[in-house]
């Protein structure tokens, strides 16, 4: 298994009120975001299907509610539909899911590329990176339906993506609150999501909270819960 590392240059921190009232809020809820990242540290050593169920969830999770998506993954997983459902099988469940149509084909199409042997092989294609940000990019490139931010995300829930943003809404407008870009943005090209990627990694060493709980730290300050 590979291990991160960072590249990002420190600047001077800015000591403003948001900032210190995100400290604060870091300081709050800092215990239960380390727990949560050392449970996604902890999936690797779970089985394929588990690990597939966490590229199902980022799949399905554009335009949608993570809840939502966790569920109808959940659901497919119990009606043994997420490794053997073709994507007329997985779409019924997926209703609530924005195009639920197109997110049934990337399932399968995903669980399809995995495949050897008759079997699913997730973990072994996943180890045989270098590094996160190679596998990251194949990624990106490979698998339908996965862009950086739900490349990013999946690994970041299997314990792998610790220099990774999650370019969501949730993360967008706070970067946008804290001056660490100007605005939201409409939409990202590959350019655009790593420029604010790499802003993001040296705003979370300026006030010094590590880029993976800072992600948690502003889904949670939007939601009011930790999740996934």
């Amino acid at each position: 298994m590979f291990s991160n590392s960072s590249s990002s240059q420190l600047s001077v921190a800015r000591p403003d009120s948001n900032v210190l009232e995100l400290q604060s809020l870091y300081q709050e809820r800092k215990d239960a975001i380390q727990k949560r990242l050392l449970e996604f540290k902890q999936v690797m050593r779970w089985n394929d299907e588990e690990v597939f169920a966490e590229l199902a969830f980022c799949l399905l999770t554009p335009q949608s509610s993570a809840r939502v998506c966790w569920d109808a993954v959940s659901k497919l997983k119990q009606l043994t539909l997420l490794l053997k459902g073709k994507p007329t099988d997985l779409e019924p469940h997926l209703s609530n899911v924005r195009f639920g149509d197109s997110k049934a084909r990337y399932i399968v199409e995903a669980r399809d590329l995995f495949a050897a042997d008759g079997r699913l092989q997730l973990k072994s294609r996943i180890e045989s990176f270098y590094n996160p940000f190679e596998l990251r990019q194949w990624l990106v490139e490979n698998v339908m339906g996965l862009g950086y931010k739900e490349a990013s995300h999946f690994l970041r829930n299997i314990g792998l993506g610790e220099e990774f943003a999650i370019l969501d809404r949730h993360i967008l407008r706070n970067l946008a609150r804290l001056k660490v870009i100007p605005e939201v943005p409409a939409s990202i090209t590959k350019k655009r999501y790593l420029e604010i990627e790499e802003k993001l990694r040296r705003f979370a060493a300026d006030i010094s909270i590590p880029m993976a709980e800072l992600d948690l730290l502003f889904w949670s300050k939007e939601t009011g819960w930790i999740f996934k």
